[in-house]
């Protein structure tokens, strides 16, 4: 009989023989009802072939290997009097300019900058434009150590009580050398609103990484925020987590993150935790550099949290901090889904670095624990889409579940879900450690389409039950799409919005 079946590998062979010469139990590859029935079939060869075509559902092939070959090479960090790094001319000039969403709802943003010298000016100055009305916020600023090195005075200054889709200029450095800069806040929350994110994970400081950027600003559909998944600059891979490389990081990305609001999710390369130099505090960097409006959404730390932009919600998780039951991130996520209204902001969009479904060998199955905890509150929820990092490569997956499995029944494989979400690995932003290459073989059905490329995403919400996602490669032009996919809202239009829907 085994002659018989059509495997073209001798993979499934080998594992039947393997069955024959142990004892191993079968009831973590079918149900007894199902032993029972191949039974009937022939004996034991009933049950061989129960084995084979329940390896074949876990083996069987997926999606989309993309055929698209990038040329390899190694992947630099760009040296330190690159024109990106370049210190901003005059006395005690601003520098790091950056700016974030400041409330839950978007009429606030938190205004970050770094003065080298001296603290000097905590105030900023903001207007509308068209406006000779000039209003001022006033912030705070300190400074911090790290093994050998002494930081800049970083200021953070949170403007409130700002206009819906409105664009304000501001000014840091007031009294002394002042730079201008400007930003539009969201359209008001709400469910037909359109509105485009930018995506980029994992963006390091190559001259990848400027590829990357400079591709994303050249995008023709306009990115007007970006989700951005975790893992900064990578100053954690140099000598003693060398936080001058924080700095070059923030004068590199200064041309985006002054304009528009980047959404910040923490990754591994953010935890900074070096006992080895003194440095027992994780995320310390990161805690002095960047805020979060976490406190909006009730919050207690700046690693979880949410916020409204236009008809999304989005809800940013943080991989590296506790999230097991009774922890203060699982019992804030627990409260959050509830508040979520679909008919104000439909999308709900969750943020995350460690991918929990994902066919590279890289990090393979490192988001499984978080995974297991949270999924059914996904399903459950209709989340649409979460966007993850961490893995140097890009894949997008199937609306996919897996949370009938508990250690009796043993019913283990992703299955098809409407409920689901799509997971999308993004992080390929262009770090230095360069690509993830090797992928896990056959392709995993759940897989609907991956790529060792660099790039960037947009999704972009056209109104409560459309939104086009486009993922670029940095290879081709900056209005070819690499993989795209046309998103049905789960709660308002839950149908199968599969691209090359086999089944």
């Amino acid at each position: 009989m085994l002659d018989m079946l059509p495997i073209r590998t001798g993979f499934i062979r080998k594992l039947l023989r393997l069955y024959r010469n142990s004892s191993f139990h079968t009831s973590n590859l079918c149900t007894q009802e199902e032993n029972k029935k191949t039974m009937k079939m022939g004996g034991f060869e009933g049950f061989y072939l129960s084995v084979v075509l329940n390896s074949l559902l876990l083996f069987c092939h997926g999606g989309t290997t993309s055929s698209y070959v990038r040329r390899l090479e190694a992947t630099a960090d760009m040296p330190l009097d690159s024109d990106v790094f370049r210190v901003p001319p005059g006395c005690n000039a601003p520098q790091q300019v950056h700016i974030t969403q400041g409330d839950l709802e978007g009429k606030a943003v938190i205004v970050s900058w770094v003065t080298q010298e001296a603290p000097g000016s905590n105030t900023v100055l903001y207007w509308k434009e068209h406006s000779c009305k000039m209003q001022k916020a006033r912030g705070k600023s300190k400074t911090y150590k790290f093994y050998n090195y002494t930081s800049g005075h970083i200021h953070h200054c949170t403007i409130k009580n700002l206009e819906y889709d409105t664009k304000y200029y501001y000014m840091v450095g007031v009294g002394q050398t002042e730079r201008k800069f400007w930003f539009f806040t969201p359209p008001k929350v709400g469910p037909d609103v359109p509105y485009t994110f930018g995506l980029i994970g994992d963006l390091g400081q190559s001259f990848d990484s400027n590829i990357t950027l400079t591709h994303y600003e050249n995008n023709p559909l306009k990115g007007q925020t970006i989700l951005f998944v975790g893992d900064f600059s990578y100053a954690d891979t140099y000598p003693n987590h060398d936080n001058n490389r924080w700095d070059t990081w923030g004068r590199f990305i200064e041309r985006s993150t002054a304009y528009q609001p980047w959404i910040w999710t923490v990754g591994n390369h953010e935890l900074d935790f070096a006992p080895q130099i003194g440095e027992t505090k994780p995320f310390k960097p990161f805690k002095q550099r960047y805020r979060t409006p976490h406190r909006s959404s009730g919050s207690t730390e700046p690693f979880w949290y949410s916020i409204k932009r236009g008809p999304a919600y989005i809800i940013v998780l943080a991989s590296y901090s506790a999230y097991g039951k009774y922890t203060p991130q699982y019992q804030w996520l627990e409260q959050e889904f509830p508040k979520v209204n679909r008919t104000e902001t439909p999308w709900l969009i969750v943020l995350m670095h460690s991918p929990w479904y994902n066919s590279y060998d890289y990090h393979y199955m490192e988001g499984e624990t978080m995974r297991v905890m949270y999924e059914p509150w996904f399903v459950k929820n209709k989340v649409d889409v979460v966007f993850a990092g961490h893995v140097h490569g890009y894949e997008r997956s199937e609306r996919i579940s897996n949370i009938a499995y508990n250690v009796v029944n043993g019913i283990c494989s992703p299955v098809k879900d409407q409920s689901a979400p799509v997971y999308i690995t993004i992080g390929d932003g262009g770090n230095h450690e360069g690509l993830s290459t090797k992928m896990t073989e056959p392709q995993p059905k759940y897989s609907a389409f991956r790529e060792a490329s660099f790039g960037h995403a947009i999704f972009s919400i056209k109104n409560r039950t459309h939104a086009y996602y486009g993922w670029h490669r940095n290879q081709d032009g900056c209005a070819v799409d690499g993989d795209t996919m046309w998103f049905f809202n789960r709660f308002w239009n839950p149908i199968d919005d599969s691209p090359d829907d086999d089944s």
